[in-house]
């Protein structure tokens, strides 16, 4: 939801122009800053952030942007590419200036045209991103550069500070003046007035939002902002990320506020899937009299999953719309008719047609868990992203996932569970957490059949048997994509699973479109897996793991929580089939690791005359961690990494004398 003030502006056409640099706007830079080869306040960092400044003043209708930068190592030049994202029809970038200083104290101003690029778009709504170039970067270089932003009249800014960077920052400056013209007021999509400004904070102890009553100004004054965290499996960066959020409400409390916003979100929820006869025939169209409620549960499912997502789909042109005579949506009963709809409109079409059959079912919406979790303290409900469905079975809530094309029946996308939002109940709109998942719906199985000669040639077939929200993954990017694409992304998603010499291609799945089976990925494979000495031949013990990243092993320590996305389970099968006059002298040993409640680890091998089989497994059954549990979750990755290092070493027979 968007909110600006009643009376807006017409968009204005956007212009970009690039002004005559004047150095007189710019800081002059230090003979440290120039001479700076390192900085002992990031060590190894490849930049830092000399000076970032974020203004906005609603009473000037402008926001800019001023950044000073300082290259260090050949990766820092990727700074020099800059990205900003502005509401194309509404915002004007009116001008942006720029210059690169040479650690010798050359400038080379920046005179190369931006280039404007569409991020996102639906209707009456598109974000651009301006993008520039600063010129002759090189490492020892200082870049700096303004970027403003102007803003029509009739505009409120509800300014987002994310005062951590990607790199070390050691002074910033934020500003927020906010303006309301006379006669003016701030109304949300409900026609409510927002006669509230209040903000959401996430900072470092001690440090506080400043506000100037005189001249109504926000603003806050930082030094020694560390870089973002970069740890393995983090959750969402808003659970992390120091930031500052301003938003307008009519809310006094977080109780009353989402009290308030859950009774509107229940009115516009429920005048979406009322009860109509339209909805009542498709209904009774889709399920049999005698089906039980699980039964009933399951054929709607399939039904709205047969439909137009046009999430996994393109969304048709009003000009498309038009021709083909199709409305707007406003009820679900629309959805049906047109067969198409957005995730949203799907979701909830879903639970109009379950209670049109007398089942006991309610929408939930909920943040998306890949993009941010839920903020009790965030006083607003453009936090929630996606539409669920809750049906009563037996008693008990089972959450779907219909608006997620091809997901199976029972199963949520992962960045649904454990989410946060407003369900709708009996009582009315409450807050509701989804469950987790269950390692066991969530497998993948890796078969390795392999020919070895005595060269250590290997040619053979590799089976991915995928369960879960991995097979979702791979299913929905077919949707969007064409075949050469997923077949490009699979292998080089092959590159960690595959030994060193060793190449692999991906021929087909098996089972892409019936998403309620498990999803099969063949791979051929060829190349050089052995490493002869003398009579001793090595091959990989643990194939799909010989030159696997571990998690969690190269940190000691932990400063944030883990974010596993999901529990799972990895089994792996590896045959080989040996070279003649080879034998098995040492195969990887049977190993059980254990995390008590988490984690399992099993490995184990078999030999014949002919032939080696090694079977691997790899189950574990948490998804969110707290810091504090890190020792025993780094001890666990440390015996798994160690475990997969093993190897096969075969033995060349040597032939009888007198032969």
């Amino acid at each position: 939801m968007r909110i600006h003030t009643a009376v807006r502006a017409l968009a204005v056409l956007l212009t970009l122009a690039s002004a005559g640099l004047a150095h007189a706007q710019f800081t002059p830079p230090t003979d440290d800053e120039l001479k700076m080869t390192a900085d002992p306040k990031a060590p190894g960092a490849a930049a830092v952030y000399l000076y970032n400044e974020d203004v906005t003043d609603d009473a000037n209708h402008f926001h800019t942007f001023y950044v000073r930068i300082k290259v260090l190592t050949e990766k820092g030049k990727e700074l020099a590419t800059v990205r900003t994202p502005y509401e194309h029809g509404i915002d004007t970038v009116t001008d942006i200036q720029g210059r690169t200083i040479h650690a010798d104290g050359a400038i080379v101003p920046l005179t190369a045209k931006p280039t404007d690029l569409m991020d996102f778009k639906v209707a009456k709504f598109q974000v651009n991103t301006v993008v520039f170039t600063m010129p002759s970067v090189e490492v020892g270089s200082i870049l700096e550069y303004r970027l403003k932003i102007r803003s029509p009249d009739g505009h409120v800014s509800e300014p987002s500070w994310d005062l951590q960077q990607d790199y070390f920052v050691h002074k910033a400056h934020y500003s927020f003046h906010p303006y309301l013209a006379p006669g003016h007021y701030v109304s949300n999509n409900q026609g409510q007035t927002l006669n509230r400004l209040m903000y959401s904070v996430r900072l470092a102890t001690e440090t506080k939002l400043a506000y100037d009553i005189a001249r109504d100004t926000y603003s806050l004054d930082l030094t020694d902002i560390p870089a973002i965290p970069t740890e393995d499996w983090m959750p969402p960066l808003n659970t992390l990320k120091w930031r500052v959020e301003f938003y307008y409400t009519n809310a006094t409390s977080g109780p009353a506020f989402w009290e308030d916003a859950g009774k509107h979100w229940a009115k516009q929820v429920q005048e979406f899937i009322k009860e109509t006869g339209g909805l009542k025939k498709a209904a009774d169209g889709i399920v049999a009299p005698g089906d039980t409620d699980a039964q009933k549960a399951a054929k709607i499912y399939t039904a709205v999953m047969k439909l137009d997502n046009t999430a996994f789909s393109r969304t048709k042109s009003e000009a498309e719309r038009k021709k083909e005579k199709l409305k707007q949506i406003h009820t679900a009963e629309d959805v049906w008719k047109q067969q198409s709809g957005s995730d949203d409109d799907i979701a909830l079409l879903y639970v109009a047609l379950a209670r049109a059959t007398g089942l006991k079912a309610w929408p939930m919406q909920v943040v998306d868990r890949k993009r941010a979790m839920y903020d009790s303290n965030y006083l607003s409900v453009r936090q929630l992203d996606d539409f669920l469905a809750v049906v009563v079975i037996d008693g008990k809530n089972v959450f779907l996932d219909p608006g997620q094309k091809l997901c199976p029946y029972g199963m949520l996308a992962w960045k649904h569970t454990l989410a946060t939002g407003f369900l709708l109940t009996e009582k009315g709109a409450v807050p509701a957490s989804t469950p987790g998942g269950n390692y066991k719906a969530a497998v993948l199985d890796r078969v390795a059949d392999l020919t070895v000669d005595a060269k250590g040639d290997v040619k053979g077939t590799l089976r991915f048997v995928i369960a879960g929200p991995e097979a979702l993954y791979w299913r929905q990017l077919t949707l969007e994509n064409d075949q050469d694409e997923v077949k490009k992304q699979f292998n080089d998603s092959m590159k960690e699973y595959i030994p060193e010499g060793v190449q692999g291609d991906f021929d087909h799945f098996l089972g892409l479109e019936e998403y309620d089976t498990n999803l099969i990925g063949i791979v051929k494979v060829s190349g050089n897996l052995g490493a002869a000495t003398g009579k001793r031949f090595f091959l990989p013990g643990l194939f799909f793991e010989s030159r696997a990243k571990h998690p969690f092993v190269t940190e000691v320590k932990r400063l944030t929580p883990i974010d596993v996305h999901y529990p799972g389970m990895v089994e792996d099968q590896v045959t080989y089939y040996l070279p003649p006059g080879f034998t098995v002298e040492s195969a990887p040993q049977t190993t059980h690791a254990n995390w008590p409640d988490h984690a399992v680890l099993t490995i184990r091998s078999t030999t014949t005359a002919d032939s080696i089989e090694v079977n691997r497994s790899l189950a574990y059954n948490f998804t969110l961690l707290d810091p504090r549990t890190y020792p025993e979750l780094h001890d666990f990755y440390q015996k798994v990494a160690t475990a997969d290092q093993q190897q096969i070493v075969l033995t060349r027979a040597t032939p009888a004398k007198g032969n």
